[in-house]
């Protein structure tokens, strides 16, 4: 690295540590601090805090993710469609572990139920999944793992929705999670012999002679090099060179038979590369290390970055061999990373804001009430379900004025939960299986006529199906439910009071203060301020803590919704 690139990336002053340059690193390193953890980390010089929160702390406590127990052998292998799993068990006598009824009505009824079972059971397991990472975000001791399992998760993006496995997501989060610190060289040669990705970028079908390009243009076009730094030939040769790599349920296999074993030439370089060839020549250009520091960069810190900055910080990931904790931890201590620029002014993101509200809450436990997923959903973010393999939007992709007024809804629901009006999603199985579940109970025959649409009620008669996949998806859904383990559905639970309390206010304008300290790192402008300190003692009757002490927390929490409804909250 040249002069001028290690003046950009000089070490902050000692003098310009804080309290405020703490919080900002708690806030993107992680999801923010309670201002106790504030307080202790700023006691610290820099290169203590920086350290203490690449180290982090042990998690050993924490609960691994417990399945419901869908999951057997007999899904090993299970159809890709319903008419597959029904026309296997029309060739075979049986499919998915379930054999063709030998006489009666429908024959083929209980492999389309079982292929129904298993569509809605892996659905539902990822919402638990899911629910159970968030948990673990709250409650987790090393943030900073997290955060970065989060950002690979953007990076590495593969969806439930195309994988239909729990267990594939299941292992490539926990490949992430405990690779997400350690080095980027190992975790994309991880991550391309994962199953979840093998099976997300059509690995199956890239074979000899009928190469399938999906991996080999998005490795270098998203995971490695960006858009621009290799030509279509580079692509058809690079998938020559990964064909054969496919997987064994939940293991990979190299299967020789479908592998072009001839001569390529890729990035200027020609031999008779296999997969591992491609992905080394990948790290050693130039532009992979770039790419990758500045979409690692464009994370952390939240703003756009220079050509200058992105080329000195590829400069520092190559330097550090692709080790990623030496990496940030030159990041997290640089002056650019504390500057006026990047303070204050990354938008959060849908998981960035549930999470970050409960840690400054000082909850240990994640809220089933409002449902996450829902939540997740509504503000454009629904973890395990990445809308495309680029990952989820950054910055204002996050912000639109509906999504806005959304995200105070879940301020609100967060303050004051409904607990009269909620229903848990997971007990819903869509108005079709609610159609014919309303029929099936109330005695009527199940034929063509009353489950599928169109039939003229004339036309059932004398009709032998052999099977209905409308029945079969209420079936499924039925079976799946009675298996499901129940999400905790409890609201959070937290004081306002004791927190105020804590922090020594007296007044309510110190409440408001204390309040605003607590959850925000721009201030709140003062006619907002002084709004809220007016609500407040009108609630209060008073403008003495003292006088309200007995019945104070609603008219904080109403504080509190105020200020998460503002514009300062949405930023980190």
């Amino acid at each position: 690295m040249d002069g001028s690139g290690a003046r950009r990336l000089a070490q902050i002053d000692i003098a310009l540590w804080s309290e405020k340059a703490a919080a900002h690193l708690l806030e993107r390193v992680g999801f923010g601090g309670t201002p106790g953890v504030i307080r202790r980390l700023a006691a610290m010089t820099p290169e203590q805090a920086v350290d203490h929160v690449l180290q982090g702390a042990s998690d050993d406590d924490l609960p691994d993710f417990e399945e419901s127990g869908f999951w057997d052998p007999s899904l090993t292998h299970f159809p890709p469609s319903r008419p597959a799993a029904t026309e296997l068990a029309e060739r075979t006598g049986a499919a998915m572990g379930v054999r063709v009824k030998p006489g009666g009505n429908r024959p083929l009824q209980p492999v389309t139920n079982r292929f129904f079972c298993w569509l809605r059971a892996t659905t539902l397991e990822t919402r638990r999944l899911s629910y159970w990472w968030l948990g673990w975000m709250l409650q987790t001791r090393h943030p900073l793992r997290e955060k970065m399992a989060l950002f690979w998760h953007g990076h590495f993006a593969t969806s439930e929705e195309k994988l239909r496995d729990y267990c594939k997501i299941r292992q490539q989060i926990d490949l992430l999670r405990n690779g997400a610190l350690s080095s980027f060289r190992e975790l994309l040669t991880a991550v391309s012999k994962d199953s979840a990705m093998l099976v997300f970028l059509d690995a199956a079908q890239n074979v000899k002679g009928a190469p399938n390009e999906n991996f080999g243009r998005e490795v270098m076009e998203l995971f490695t090099m960006g858009v621009g730094q290799y030509s279509e030939h580079d692509i058809g040769e690079a998938a020559r060179a990964f064909t054969g790599w496919t997987n064994d349920d939940l293991a990979f296999r190299f299967d020789s038979a479908k592998h072009d074993a001839g001569e390529k030439s890729f990035l200027g370089r020609t031999g008779a590369f296999d997969g591992d060839d491609i992905l080394r020549i990948i790290l050693e250009h130039d532009q992979t290390a770039a790419y990758v520091a500045s979409k690692i960069w464009r994370f952390f810190a939240g703003t756009a970055i220079s050509p200058d900055l992105a080329r000195d910080l590829g400069t520092l990931l190559r330097d550090c061999d692709y080790e990623i904790t030496p990496f940030l931890r030159a990041l997290f201590l640089s002056r650019v990373f504390h500057s006026k620029a990047v303070v204050g002014t990354h938008i959060k993101s849908p998981v960035e804001l549930i999470v970050s509200t409960y840690r400054k809450l000082g909850l240990r436990m994640m809220p089933g009430v409002p449902d996450p997923h829902s939540v997740g959903q509504t503000l454009g973010q629904i973890l395990l379900y990445p809308p495309t393999v680029a990952g989820w939007g950054e910055g204002r992709a996050w912000i639109t004025p509906g999504l806005l007024f959304e995200r105070g809804n879940f301020a609100r629901e967060a303050m004051f939960p409904d607990m009269i009006g909620f229903t848990d999603p997971n007990l819903d199985p869509g108005s079709k299986v609610r159609r014919v579940n309303r029929n099936t109970n109330a005695g009527m025959e199940i034929t063509a006529a009353t489950l599928e649409e169109g039939a003229a009620p004339s036309s059932a008669a004398g009709i032998q199906e052999t099977f209905n996949t409308r029945y079969a998806s209420l079936m499924g859904w039925q079976e799946a439910m009675r298996r499901l383990k129940p999400t905790p559905r409890a609201p959070a639970q937290f004081s306002l009071s004791e927190l105020v309390i804590e922090d020594g206010a007296a007044t309510a304008a110190e409440a408001v203060d204390a309040l605003a300290e607590r959850f925000l790192q721009v201030p709140l402008d003062a006619t907002t301020r002084d709004a809220l300190v007016a609500m407040l003692a009108d609630e209060w009757g008073s403008d003495s803590l003292t006088e309200a002490e007995s019945y104070m927390e609603y008219g904080l929490r109403l504080v509190a919704h105020g200020i998460m409804c503002a514009p300062q909250y949405q930023l980190a």
